[in-house]
């Protein structure tokens, strides 16, 4: 199946405005993400952004940019608008999201997301990490995915339910949700003319929505979280670490 990477960006930051055009290594961080996805080699890329600016960076590094609307709610309805743009014709059947904060992130993870759309029982598919650190099983801002591994494959579990609780209860992994989506086209459309759910409201997690309406999440199990950029202080650590890969 043929695949489109779309990046969703926006300038409007609460905690780190422009976010989007800070410098990393003599680059946006947007076209470091832009980057990323191009050396995945999992499908063509584009960035969606209601930005001049970031449109005007992504196409001067030789990506390919679409403006989109102001008052977009989601990444997912910002993708949705620009596929409508860059695809009228429904070429492409998988389309990944990927978060425009990601810029260390494995090529490799970019590709596997997709990995759980060869089982066409699968409307969307995402990433989880097993989670390593203590803390982070009751940090609310780590997002947990409560699922059931399948007999067919231990890297993959079936989201039962996405939560910033501790979850599930008693001995075992827990996962750390990575919020990159692939989407079959048709889910993409089914999700975005949903309207929130009750559980999506109360955990503030908009892939309940889907779950909710009975559409099937799996959850490609990878090594590694990508730094997301939220603050000033991720920013510097994504600064070191690329600066570090451009050094060697």
């Amino acid at each position: 199946m043929s695949s489109l990477i779309i990046i969703p960006a926006r300038m409007a930051s609460t905690r780190l405005p422009g976010k989007p055009l800070a410098d990393i290594a003599g680059a946006p961080m947007i076209v470091h993400v832009a980057r990323r996805a191009s050396e995945s080699e999992a499908g063509d890329v584009a960035v969606a952004t209601d930005s001049m600016e970031v449109a005007v960076a992504v196409q001067k590094a030789g990506f390919t940019a679409i403006m989109t609307r102001t008052d977009h709610q989601s990444g997912s309805d910002r993708i949705f608008e620009a596929l409508g743009s860059l695809d009228p014709d429904g070429r492409f059947e998988r389309i990944i999201n990927l978060q425009g904060d990601l810029p260390t992130i494995a090529p490799e993870d970019i590709r596997a997301v997709a990995g759980p759309l060869s089982d066409p029982q699968v409307d969307i598919a995402t990433l989880g990490v097993e989670i390593r650190d203590e803390a982070e099983k009751t940090n609310p801002n780590v997002v947990k995915i409560v699922g059931a591994p399948l007999d067919s494959d231990s890297s993959r579990l079936r989201a039962l339910y996405f939560t910033r609780a501790t979850a599930p209860w008693g001995d075992g992994p827990l996962y750390h949700h990575v919020g990159i989506y692939a989407y079959r086209r048709a889910a993409l459309q089914r999700f975005v003319s949903l309207p929130p759910s009750v559980l999506e409201t109360r955990e503030r997690l908009e892939q309940l929505r889907a779950l909710e309406a009975g559409m099937r999440i799996d959850a490609q199990i990878v090594a590694s979280v990508p730094l997301g950029v939220d603050t000033p202080e991720d920013l510097e650590r994504a600064r070191q670490r690329l600066a570090l890969k451009t050094d060697t």
